[in-house]
């Protein structure tokens, strides 16, 4: 087998989706804290998260799963369903619209045994498995808020 740190796969991803909240939500408009408003803080982070699928239900779709819960999950946290708008002196507001979180749905040749056993960054292949790259760029506004793969 070859070492852990350079293997090597491509997921194949679907188009991206807009995913709306499962029921409807407020429209509100939530101005970000000074804290949060920072310019050298508007750019996107990525994280990766894995999780095993549990045998018992291996027949079982986990990206209809994924967005299922997704979906649910935005009725409570519903600003993410929104859009970062520019306010008065380019002040940050999120816009509650409820236009929904990006979601691609991706398979790939690889288990998540093939990472190794202790699965700590760098993460090989990263870029396979993000569907918006991480971005310096401050960009940010009329843009969904949230990106899943």
């Amino acid at each position: 087998m070859a070492p852990y740190n350079s293997l090597t796969f491509t997921a194949r991803r679907s188009e991206a989706v807009l995913l709306a909240p499962a029921k409807p939500t407020p429209y509100e408009l939530k101005p970000l804290s000074d804290i949060d408003d920072q310019r050298g803080l508007r750019f996107y982070r990525s994280g990766i998260l894995f999780c095993r699928i549990n045998p018992a239900h291996s027949d079982l779709d986990p990206a209809a799963i994924t967005k299922r819960a997704l979906a649910e999950a935005l009725v409570y946290y519903y600003p993410l369903a929104g859009r970062l708008r520019a306010g008065p002196g380019d002040k940050l507001i999120v816009e509650c619209t409820g236009e929904g979180a990006v979601f691609v749905e991706a398979n790939a040749d690889v288990r998540l045994d093939d990472f190794g056993p202790a699965l700590s960054p760098p993460i090989p292949c990263s870029d396979q498995l993000l569907c918006e790259p991480e971005s310096t760029s401050s960009d940010v506004v009329d843009r969904p808020l949230v990106y899943f793969q």
